[in-house]
């Protein structure tokens, strides 16, 4: 195990999940070498009756600006943002945290953590661990999908992961709710504590609101001859279920309350709302485009 001392340094990468897809839309990058003696840009591009082979403005193009397919899921979802920011989306959210803030029991919870670690936590430690970085496999997984295959309907779990990021932060900064682990240090969570106030989940946020967003997607596709609603309800139900197993996970790695869990699905259905009816253009034009990869 000495070998692993040199992972020391990546404590603290928790919050990652959004850097899925930062080059390109494949979540990976690549190496083309190219010779140093003859550079492939300076290689001779034949054309019939020119002296010396070849026109290289024939080996130009002109474009108006930055191509749309180009821009990173992530990046994308940061123009959605911006957006987003404008709308006055704080007073729902508000209202809907401090509803499941007045139900909070910190004595009650913090004794069902305790019961979750000891009779839950180990079965729970593959997905706890594969989740803490990154969870949008398995939303893709679920849909049976890749960013390869439907490209735009990644863009949209990115918008919902930022904005969902975005918002939670910006409560956790409000609410600044001590975590389980700060009461109860014996709770000794197996992955790092995020360096973060705990309600809301942010994982939860971001889980329940891209569910939301999907199904949401998913809801624009139906088609009786091709993608049924039933098949849509399924998926639907699923989502959720995968959202709230999610959330379900931090807390039996003793990283939240399940107050925290539920304060991040409330948060995620007023982001939506807010997303769904307020004019967010940005977020219409992701769902229209990615509508078209169903059900392919």
């Amino acid at each position: 195990m000495t070998g692993n001392t040199g992972n020391t340094g990546n404590t603290g990468n928790t919050g990652n999940t959004g850097n899925t897809g930062n080059t390109g839309n494949f979540g990976g990058g690549w190496f083309l070498p190219d010779r140093v003696d003859l550079p492939f840009v300076t290689e001779v591009y034949p054309v019939s009756g020119a002296p010396d082979g070849h026109i290289s403005d024939l080996r130009r193009t002109a474009l108006a600006k930055f191509p749309r397919r180009n821009w990173a899921a992530n990046w994308n979802a940061w123009l959605v943002l911006h957006e987003f920011a404008d709308k006055n989306w704080k007073p729902a959210a508000t209202a809907a945290l401090d509803a499941v803030k007045a139900q909070f029991n910190p004595t009650a919870e913090l004794d069902d953590l305790v019961l979750a670690a000891q009779n839950e936590r180990a079965d729970a430690l593959g997905e706890i661990l594969a989740q803490d970085g990154e969870f949008f496999s398995a939303f893709m997984g679920l849909l049976t999908m890749t960013p390869g295959s439907h490209p735009k309907t990644f863009r949209v779990m990115h918008i919902a992961s930022q904005i969902a990021s975005f918002a939670a932060l910006y409560f956790k900064g409000a609410y600044d709710r001590p975590r389980p682990t700060h009461l109860c240090p014996a709770l000794l969570p197996s992955i790092p504590v995020p360096g973060h106030s705990s309600f809301p989940s942010g994982h939860s946020t971001q889980a329940h609101l891209m569910a939301l967003c999907i199904s949401h997607l998913l809801a624009q596709a139906v088609s009786p001859a091709n993608f049924p609603q039933a098949e849509v309800d399924a998926l639907t139900k699923d989502l959720a279920v995968l959202a709230d197993r999610i959330a379900r996970n931090r807390e039996l790695a003793g990283l939240h309350f399940e107050n925290d869990s539920k304060g991040g699905a409330e948060l995620a259905k007023a982001l939506f709302a807010t997303l769904t009816s307020s004019g967010v253009t940005k977020f219409d034009e992701a769902i229209g485009e990615a509508k078209s990869e169903w059900p392919a």
